[in-house]
């Protein structure tokens, strides 16, 4: 469905896209495979735009995280390999085995349920075996006392019928943050992982097509991780503290316009709670982009937007459709001029800063009535709104 409001609008620069790709791509060498995290619809950004993107550029795999977001790229002709990285119940193996899907494997009960499935249906599911080194989150436990219970658990897996063990991998839980204890942790999850691997190897007789560890933090700064392959996700769309220094672009552009302006008089308070009051006569522009459309109420009076003539403060509490922006040192900004809330011009790293939160927040927070609109070689493309008519 297109839009036809030009009210609030992200831009999605695939070419943006492409540039990442490529300079990523040549960071880790063509020896090195290449998987796109896409999952909750590419950040924000169009997982079937962005799928589509990438597998004309040659990418090896993308990851998504249900298989609900699987399905939805096999509609859209998507047909390189894809690996889900979250639960998919049993009753839905045969979708992964008729699909081409590759399932993660995170526990000894999960392998069995799948096993029993592909098993019942006599076909073959390639799967992933997750490891836990220290996220504590999803995968066989194998620190300390675990290791050995760990090791034969994921070599039981590997030998149950109708599974076909592709891959293992692990993910890091602080390989972003610079602080030497951060690094610390992040070498030991690397040791633990390369000695689970190898003892598995080992028992197996075989070794894994596709050991992989490496998120967007050890994609910028732990090369040695890199192994098979690398699986970076805010660092492909241009976001993040390592972007710039990599010589990544954003890809995404969020865009609004000015619906009114009005002139207040001294000591006027805008907004809700009554949480700004004016100091001078003071020109307030109406913007159309609120908390519905992705805009956090915990911004409300500390950021700025960017327009043609600078940046505008945000004033008052913002509202669930509108918030408002003082354009009181900018006297050329217009009814209908647009405003660019993040992207080349006003970073989403800084916003997300205010906030006290991750860039991916905010990509993924832009709600399904806002278009995209998706460009490339310097034109519209595609435009794309999610909300059903």
């Amino acid at each position: 469905m297109e839009s036809t409001l030009r009210r609030t609008w992200a831009e999605i620069d695939l070419d943006a896209l492409e540039h990442n790709y490529r300079t990523l791509r040549e960071r880790v060498g063509r020896d090195v495979k290449f998987l796109g995290v896409v999952k909750a619809d590419a950040y924000g950004h169009g997982a079937v735009q962005v799928s589509r993107t990438l597998q004309e550029l040659g990418a090896d795999y993308l990851a998504v995280s249900s298989i609900d977001e699987a399905m939805e790229l096999r509609d859209n002709g998507i047909t390189m390999p894809i690996l889900i990285l979250g639960h998919t119940p049993r009753e839905q193996v045969d979708r992964l085995i008729e699909l081409g899907i590759t399932q993660s494997v995170t526990c000894r009960a999960k392998a069995l349920e799948y096993s029993a499935e592909a098993s019942r249906l006599g076909g073959t599911l390639k799967v992933h075996i997750k490891v836990d080194t220290g996220m504590s989150r999803l995968g066989y436990l194998c620190e300390g006392r675990h290791f050995d219970t760990g090791v034969e658990g994921i070599c039981d897996a590997c030998r149950l019928p109708g599974l076909e063990a592709e891959g293992i991998f692990t993910h890091f839980a602080v390989s972003d943050e610079p602080d030497d204890d951060s690094a610390d942790y992040t070498r030991r999850q690397f040791d633990l992982f390369r000695r689970v691997v190898d003892a598995v190897e080992t028992r197996l007789g075989r070794r894994f097509a596709l050991r992989h560890c490496a998120n967007t933090g050890a994609v910028a700064r732990w090369p040695e991780t890199w192994l098979d392959m690398v699986r970076p996700g805010l660092l492909l769309y241009g976001c993040g503290e390592f972007a710039a220094e990599l010589g990544l672009r954003p890809v995404m552009t969020l865009k609004t316009t000015i619906s009114t302006i009005k002139v207040y008089d001294p000591d006027t308070t805008v907004s809700y709670g009554r949480l700004f009051r004016t100091e001078r006569t003071t020109r307030m522009g109406v913007v159309p982009y609120g908390y519905a459309d992705g805009l956090f109420r915990a911004l409300s009076n500390r950021c700025a937007f960017m327009t043609a003539d600078g940046p505008a403060p945000q004033r008052g509490r913002i509202c669930m459709d509108m918030c408002m922006i003082d354009l009181t040192e900018l006297p050329r900004v217009d009814v209908g001029d647009e405003v660019e809330i993040f992207g080349e011009h006003s970073s989403v790293n800084e916003l997300a800063a205010l906030a006290g939160t991750i860039p991916y927040e905010l990509t993924c927070a832009v709600s399904k009535r806002v278009p995209r609109v998706y460009r490339r070689h310097g034109r519209v493309v595609e435009r794309e709104l999610m909300l059903r008519f």
